[in-house]
């Protein structure tokens, strides 16, 4: 039953593996188990209490990662968020405004752009913070100061 004492081990490695592949650490914390089921077979404990103890250890660190700060993503509306729309975070130049509007070229396209409520319009250089539809929200850009 030499096998039997690798098995964990392996699983363990190819969870891992795949985590790798993944990056959400849910297979990290189900290795996990598998780590500490290949620990009590060390000690030639039964496999019915490895079965047992890879699933406690795995739904314990499963647990804790949802409660922890990296189990729980803060989520953006689609509008907001650049990895759902790689437009937000680019910067523009919007040369004149009406009534808070404009129409300017954009990535070898006119788009509509709406200037952020509370932002200046004489700031000439704006950066996109959302789309409303096929319009641009933007806002003042506001460059790094150098020290």
């Amino acid at each position: 039953m030499a096998i039997s004492s690798w098995l964990w081990w392996v699983g363990a490695g190819v969870l891992v593996l795949f985590e790798l592949l993944s990056g959400t650490f849910y297979l990290l914390m189900i290795a996990l188990g598998f780590i500490a089921a290949g620990l009590v077979r060390a000690f030639g404990i039964g496999i019915d209490a490895q079965m047992v103890v890879a699933a406690i250890v795995a739904l314990a660190a499963v647990l804790l990662l949802r409660r922890s700060r990296l189990g729980r993503k803060p989520r953006q509306e689609a509008l907001h968020n650049p990895d759902v729309n790689l437009d937000i975070g680019q910067n523009l130049t919007v040369d004149h405004w009406l009534d808070r509007r404009a129409r300017v070229n954009y990535r070898g396209a006119a788009w509509d752009v709406q200037l952020a409520p509370g932002e200046p319009e004489d700031a000439r250089n704006y950066t996109i913070t959302a789309l409303d539809g096929s319009c641009l929200v933007v806002v003042a850009h506001r460059q790094a100061v150098s020290a």
